[in-house]
């Protein structure tokens, strides 16, 4: 059997193989009014096409847990009741093809509202201020407020209400979004966190906010159930191997990825980017795997790739060399829905398909 098709179990979840769908914005939420925040047909396609197409894990897209945490008035939400009763439809059909649904819980902080990437011809869009640890802005975007040590407990608070939300909803993986130059990340990075009290300065200090939502997160988010920790292995602005440390390291991520196993973190998602506007970052294929590779072998927990893994025999040659233990995939989904099982064909493999399909492949 091909490595990238053997199952994998984490904690109670049982995935029926290592190719996984990745979280991706699609801005298609809900925008106002009660139902503010909530997935809509579009997610159900999005999410659901990949599952009957073979993904053996459907990740909803960075999720909000309060609405000055969106990137967008058209993002997700799980800040209350009703959107968690709105995502129940789309975790059992999921579900029902054999896929585990997850989601990836997120607050944007200073690159909040920021709009959606295209044109609205029939509503203008809402904006709104941002926060972050610092007042420090992310390139020409405006400067954050400075969040007080208050806000930070009721942010925190909002991540762990959301992570009950989510397993009500009928989730089975929860994901934290610590990478991309989000909240979390902006708080671990010192590229975006100047703060002189113990939210700031030393590692351990920057480390506190993730940590203290990895508590609240694992503490509402039911024992059995698997969670991961999406993080930027790197900020790529130099600090791995000059002595001054402009931004978040590789070696950070290694030191943040064991405080995170010993705080019940089951899998570390290992990207890198996102904070600093101007990094000169090498992207190629597979040119975030040695970093997944470092946490795993480093650590010792199990960490998943993501970033132009394109090809079958790539992904494959990813888990069988013990790189990571699954594989994101992202745009190549996007372009191509039925990636996964026509992988599993090219390496030998057969997925089930749904019955209603079921004259295509006799």
């Amino acid at each position: 059997m091909p490595h990238l098709f053997t199952p994998l179990t984490l904690r109670d979840v049982t995935f029926a193989h290592r190719a996984w769908m990745s979280p991706m914005m699609q801005f298609a939420a809900v925008p106002a009014g009660d139902d503010t925040g909530t997935p809509t047909d579009w997610h159900l396609q999005h999410l659901g096409s990949r599952a009957v197409a073979g993904a053996a894990l459907t990740m909803v897209e960075a999720t909000a847990i309060d609405p000055t945490g969106r990137s967008s008035d058209y993002d997700l939400g799980l800040w209350n009741d009703r959107q968690a009763q709105a995502f129940s439809r789309l975790t059992a059909f999921t579900s029902s093809q054999g896929a585990v649904p997850g989601i990836q819980l997120v607050h944007a902080g200073r690159k909040g509202s920021t709009g959606r990437p295209w044109p609205d011809p029939e509503r203008e869009q809402g904006f709104w201020p941002t926060v972050g640890p610092s007042e420090l802005a992310f390139g020409r975007l405006p400067s954050p407020a400075e969040l007080s040590v208050d806000d930070i407990g009721r942010i925190v608070t909002s991540f762990g209400d959301a992570a009950g939300r989510a397993a009500v909803a009928g989730f089975r993986v929860l994901e934290i979004h610590g990478a991309h130059g989000y909240l979390i990340h902006q708080f671990l990075s010192p590229h975006s966190n100047d703060r002189t009290d113990h939210y700031g300065g030393s590692f351990e200090h920057r480390i506190r906010f993730a940590l203290e939502v990895v508590d609240a997160v694992r503490a509402a988010w039911p024992a059995e159930l698997p969670l991961f920790f999406r993080v930027s292995a790197t900020d790529w602005l130099g600090g791995d191997t000059d002595d001054v440390r402009p931004g978040w390291t590789v070696a950070d991520t290694i030191d943040l990825a064991a405080h995170l196993k010993r705080r019940g973190v089951d899998l570390v998602d290992v990207s890198s980017g996102g904070s600093a506007p101007d990094a000169a970052i090498p992207v190629g294929p597979s040119y975030q795997v040695p970093f997944s590779a470092r946490v795993r072998k480093e650590v010792e927990i199990p960490t998943a790739a993501v970033g132009l893994i394109t090809e079958p025999q790539q992904a494959d040659g990813i888990i069988a060399e013990g790189e990571a233990d699954a594989v994101f995939l992202a745009r190549v989904l996007l372009r191509n829905p039925n990636w996964i099982r026509q992988a599993a064909d090219e390496l030998g493999h057969s997925l089930p398909h749904p019955v209603q399909y079921s004259r295509a492949f006799r």
